[in-house]
């Protein structure tokens, strides 16, 4: 070991100062004269700037400087503040030896004689390049940020304080909300919310969920500057800085009007397609039912027509047989209102004009509304005939003249009227349908009431006081007819019922009337003794009809399907008319028509069924006999069929 010796005792005061300064590393500590030139250079200075002490004493110290320093006159500039004020600080770029730049925190102080005399200055310079660097990523970090947000258009994007002042606003929420930044900064977020949201404190009630669960995300009507409403779909996040605290919230807002309103268009267009499968569904079961039913009021009434022809008019079973035959009529027209909501009743359209009809029916009309029902008429001077079955047409007219009477209690006023239109939504050309215009002062009906009013056996009438089948009918009327049937209602405000039927494309003819019916041959021109092949697979139905037409004069034999029918066909000749049921298993009427028109071609075919759906290549040569049918309607279409 060496002895130790005091530092005093070793060194000058001088020696011990340079030694200290030379130990410095971190900073450049070096001496200039008053011109500028260098006097002294540490360890320090050496390591930062690479020039060796050799290279730099005796020369001046603008050579660490820029060219654009120079240029500008700084060293000698940084010289005189210091002089003059006694210090200078400053940061910029310095180059070293190898040409290379460095951040530079530059301090220079006078150097003072005892008496105070400036004889040079003190310069330390410290390399701030890391920090630079780090600045400069941070400054374009958050440059890239702030242009990325200003750039979003989508989305507004914003800040709130803790109190839900705006503080920051970008280009999306100028563009979305209409506002501009200085028109928002500054004030609280409410301003966006509707009047009632803001009343109830929703804006308050959203901070306060992010603030408990750490997030906010919902959607809401929100408004525009313009005061229109859009569709926000919003999400607040907390911010927090770097000890936890919050200190505000991070907004972001996105229109969503055209997804919510293409949403709700998908959910109507869903409920439409729902509600139209269950109406097809009750169809097909409502016309399978009334297809059968019709069978069964077949056997009835022919049953009771025969059994009444054979007994005395004085009988007291008379009098029965022809209540009996009441009902079973009155059954018949239940079933052709079935039929006409499924689609599937036996039509005759015709060019009908909608405003002769109307006035013709006004007697019947008023005696069924009563006396407290006022109704007004309002029809343009000319419109052009529909094409419809006029009968039916009528009945679809009195069952929405009774609906609005009802809905009236029987007292008030309907509007009917009607008019040339393009059905909404249609691809139709331009006024192909005429609009009936049904409009009553009722107390209307609600959403759910509204949606299942065409139900068949719906009806809020109560017992006893409607089948529920009346708008039915007029649906399944405008739909078999190619058009329409619209209802429209609102609690406390009527209902208006709409029939859109197509316009007839030929001049129309006079309509028939009651006054003027078409002749039918009388009995005296009828020709008997026909002999008659009767197919159907109803067991009850052949022997009924059979009866019937046996009863007329005829010779009948009766087959159960139309494979039977073939064979009895090719055994027996002299078949004068086939009568046929349409619906049959295996074989149908048409098909069985198909088959016998090669080995037949001049047998007549006529064709029973309530059914309406038949192929248009068919139609036009049978002739059709609708079920269910009495005794009379039997022996008109066979005397229409065999001309006698």
């Amino acid at each position: 070991m060496y002895p130790s010796e005091p530092l005093n005792e070793t060194f000058a005061e001088g020696d011990r100062y340079r030694l200290l300064v030379d130990a410095v590393v971190d900073y450049a500590i070096y001496m200039l004269d008053l011109d500028g030139i260098v006097r002294s250079w540490n360890s320090g200075a050496q390591r930062i700037k690479h020039y060796s002490e050799s290279d730099v004493l005796g020369k001046h110290f603008s050579l660490f400087y820029t060219p654009e320093d120079l240029a500008t006159g700084l060293p000698a500039r940084a010289l005189k503040i210091a002089a003059d004020s006694g210090r200078f600080e400053g940061e910029g770029w310095r180059v070293r030896k190898d040409g290379t730049r460095f951040w530079a925190l530059v301090i220079i102080d006078p150097i003072r004689s005892p008496k105070g005399s400036l004889i040079g200055f003190a310069k330390v310079t410290r390399d701030l390049t890391e920090r630079k660097m780090a600045q400069e990523a941070l400054r374009h970090s958050e440059q890239q940020f702030s242009l990325l947000v200003q750039g979003v258009t989508d989305y507004a994007l914003y800040m709130l304080d803790r109190s839900g002042i705006i503080t920051t606003w970008n280009a999306g929420g100028q563009r979305i909300k209409g506002y501009e930044p200085s028109e928002v900064i500054g004030k609280h977020f409410s301003i966006f919310f509707q009047t009632e949201d803001a009343r109830k404190g929703i804006p308050q009630q959203s901070l306060d969920l992010v603030i408990r669960d750490g997030r906010y995300e919902g959607q809401g009507w929100r408004l525009r500057k313009d005061g229109t409403r859009f569709m926000a779909h919003v999400v607040i996040d907390p911010i927090k800085n770097d000890h936890g605290v919050l200190i505000g919230f991070a907004k972001v807002t996105r229109d969503i009007t055209e997804s919510a309103q293409a949403q709700l268009a998908l959910k109507e267009a869903r409920e439409a397609l729902f509600q139209s499968q269950k109406m097809e569904a009750l169809g097909q079961l409502t016309g399978g039912i009334a297809h059968d039913f019709n069978n069964l009021l077949m056997v009835i009434l022919g049953s009771l027509e025969l059994a009444r022809k054979r007994i005395s008019s004085d009988s007291r079973i008379f009098a029965l047989l022809d209540n009996a035959i009441a009902g079973a009529q009155r059954g018949a027209t239940l079933t052709q209102r079935m039929l006409a909501f499924a689609r599937r009743q036996e039509l005759d359209p015709q060019p009908v004009h909608v405003v002769s009809l109307i006035r013709d029916m006004s007697d019947l009309l008023s005696r069924m509304l009563g006396s407290g029902i006022a109704v007004e008429t309002r029809f343009p001077l000319v419109l052009r005939p529909v094409l419809v079955d006029m009968g039916q047409l009528e009945m679809a007219i009195i069952n929405l003249m009774i609906n609005a009477r009802d809905a009236m209690a029987g007292s008030g006023k309907i509007l009917i009227s009607a008019r040339e239109a393009t059905f909404p939504n249609s691809l139709e050309g331009s006024d192909d349908f005429l609009c009936i215009s049904i409009v009553d002062e009722g107390t209307g009906m609600d959403e759910a009431t509204l949606q299942r009013a065409m139900e068949p056996f719906f009806t809020t009438k109560g017992a006893g006081k409607g089948t529920g089948l009346g708008l039915s009918m007029v649906h399944g009327l405008a739909a078999q007819s190619g058009g329409h049937f619209v209802l429209k209602s609102t609690v406390g405000e009527g209902t208006t019922g709409e029939l859109w039927l197509p316009v007839a494309l030929i001049n129309a003819a006079p309509p028939v009337s009651a006054a003027n019916p078409v002749p039918v041959p009388s009995k005296s021109s009828e020709r008997r003794g026909f002999k008659i092949l009767f197919v159907d697979d109803d067991p009850l139905v052949l022997i009924s009809t059979e009866a019937m037409l046996e009863d007329l004069g005829h010779f009948v034999i009766s087959a159960a399907g139309g494979q039977e029918a073939l064979s009895l066909l090719e055994q027996s000749a002299g078949f004068d008319l086939v009568i046929t049921d349409l619906a049959m298993p295996n074989m149908t009427g048409i098909e069985l028509a198909a088959k016998i028109a090669p080995l037949f071609p001049r047998l007549p075919i006529i064709l029973s069924s309530g059914y309406a759906e038949l192929s248009s290549d068919v139609t036009t040569s049978l002739t059709r006999l609708p079920k269910p049918f009495d005794q009379a309607a039997l022996a008109r279409v066979i005397a229409e069929v065999m001309q006698c």
